[in-house]
């Protein structure tokens, strides 16, 4: 029961650490001119993130690092969460 819910904290931190990676991304997309759509910002934060990876590509030739920090986030919040309901037998 501990383990399971070790990793259901990692998953909610996990959560938490993307929200953070996509407001800076959204904060980073308006200061390039890009209009946001604040009513239906949850609903548009993929199209968000797919601007900022296009535009910090055009600039640097890679994407940014919050790219990856969103991604790899967002996974890990999702493998820990099923890791930490299979080990509490849900």
């Amino acid at each position: 029961m501990i383990l399971s819910n070790l990793f259901l904290i990692l998953a909610v931190a996990s959560a938490l650490w993307g929200v953070v990676s996509s407001m800076v991304i959204t904060a980073f997309v308006a200061r390039r001119g890009v209009k946001i759509n604040v009513v239906f910002l949850r609903l548009l934060i993929l199209k968000y993130i797919h601007q900022y990876r296009k535009i910090t590509t055009q600039e640097k030739g890679r994407p940014g690092p919050w790219f990856y920090s969103f991604v790899v986030s967002m996974n890990l919040a999702l493998v820990s969460t099923i890791v930490g309901l299979v080990l509490r037998g849900i």
